[in-house]
């Protein structure tokens, strides 16, 4: 299982400073909330943690690798096999079914030792989709959308899994589904890293990290 260190991480667009001097590191079984209010960079900092983002300062070290130190190869091939990504708009695509828009990660990922379909059907099944599998996302609710981008994220068995707002704006039993799956990860040894303003959801994590300034800091 990987490890993550974060050193004095911050970012900055025309000057105007967003986020400063964020340090932390995360280790197999952690899962770690970043509070703060909507619109606060909480979804800049996972793109930065998930090395979707350059940092304007610091670095992300991954098993040891600075992620500065890497061209764009090594960083794509760090960030395929480490990370899994669950976006706050779900991303879906709208021209592939359900079953579909989970395996799109095998599409990039190399010979796999399972058969993706097989996998996909299985976490589709495990978070109460398995009469959804053959739907277009138009087709589906948002918690539905939702859960096939938690299906998606999980399909590699990716280390680290990242969701910014993972249960905003769901009903309680697709909520209560999104985050049983994905607290899962990390109680079998994964790293989850998560974005949300929801105090309650928060609470589950085994650290919190609350935006004081321009900086998350743990309390």
């Amino acid at each position: 299982m990987s490890k993550l260190k974060v050193e004095d991480l911050g970012k900055s667009y025309d000057g105007n400073v967003i986020l400063e001097n964020i340090s932390f590191a995360a280790e197999p079984g952690d899962s770690i909330a970043f509070v703060s209010p909507s619109g606060s960079g909480k979804s800049t900092l996972l793109s930065m943690l998930g090395l979707l983002l350059s940092s304007t300062t610091g670095t992300v070290v991954v098993d040891g690798q600075d992620s500065d130190a890497l061209g764009d190869k090594e960083l794509s091939r760090l960030r395929r096999e480490t990370f899994g990504f669950v976006f706050q708009h779900t991303q879906l695509v709208g021209s592939l079914r359900a079953v579909e828009n989970v395996m799109a990660p095998a599409n990039f990922a190399g010979k796999l030792p399972f058969d993706a379909r097989e996998r996909a059907e299985q976490l589709l099944g495990g978070l109460g989709l398995a009469d959804r599998l053959m739907h277009y996302p138009y087709q589906l609710s948002i918690g539905q959308k939702r859960r096939v981008s938690v299906a998606r994220a999980l399909l590699l068995d990716p280390p680290i899994v990242i969701a910014d707002e993972p249960t905003n704006d769901l009903d309680a039993d697709s909520s209560s589904s999104v985050a049983d799956t994905l607290f899962e990860r990390a109680a079998n040894g994964g790293i989850l890293l998560f974005a949300t303003h929801d105090r309650e959801l928060a609470s589950r994590a085994s650290r919190v990290m609350h935006l004081e300034g321009k900086t998350f800091v743990e309390r």
